[in-house]
């Protein structure tokens, strides 16, 4: 995928606003939505880029957006870090068997807003890349059991695999 169609996905699922803010990119792989997401992100703000292999990721992306990359594996790790304004997870929630456990899990690092973007192919039929596929009316099934009352499509784009369109969630926890 390329940084523009990264952006194009995600774009209505990230507050607009000046205020810098803090965000965690869980399963970020070679990176290319933690650019997108810098790219939408005011100047000053952090991305904590997460996964179980090593990247190099810039140090700074977007309007001057920094970047930490942590290498962990974000199903088991407990992190440093604490109010969040937003986890994304791009085509990282299909590897999770119990994505129910997860998502309670890395709830506790954000802030009282409780922002999730969550990237996926629109199937529930599984793969050798995709173990654990999850459609978006399942995505909407399984936020709602954890209280959240607002989960948007904001962004879909066809696959070119073929096996269900690729959808951009916007999922928030109103208090």
């Amino acid at each position: 995928m390329k940084q523009q169609e990264a952006i194009d996905l995600i774009r209505k699922g990230i507050p607009k606003n000046a205020i810098p803010q803090l965000w965690a990119d869980v399963g970020c792989g070679s990176g290319t939505f933690t650019g997108a997401l810098a790219h939408l992100l005011p100047k000053g703000s952090h991305v904590y880029a997460i996964d179980s292999m090593e990247h190099y990721l810039p140090r700074s992306l977007g309007d001057t957006v920094s970047v930490s990359f942590v290498k962990a594996d974000f199903e088991q790790a407990n992190f440093n870090f604490s109010n969040l304004d937003g986890i994304l997870m791009a085509n990282a929630l299909h590897y999770i068997k119990n994505k129910q456990l997860l998502i309670d899990r890395l709830a506790k690092y954000l802030s009282a807003d409780k922002k999730f973007i969550i990237i996926e192919y629109d199937t529930e039929i599984s793969n050798q890349w995709v173990p654990y596929p999850i459609s978006f009316v399942s995505l909407k099934d399984l936020f709602s059991l954890s209280g959240y009352s607002k989960i948007n499509k904001v962004g879909e784009q066809r696959s070119i695999f073929a096996k269900g369109n690729l959808y951009a969630a916007a999922i928030e926890k109103t208090i």
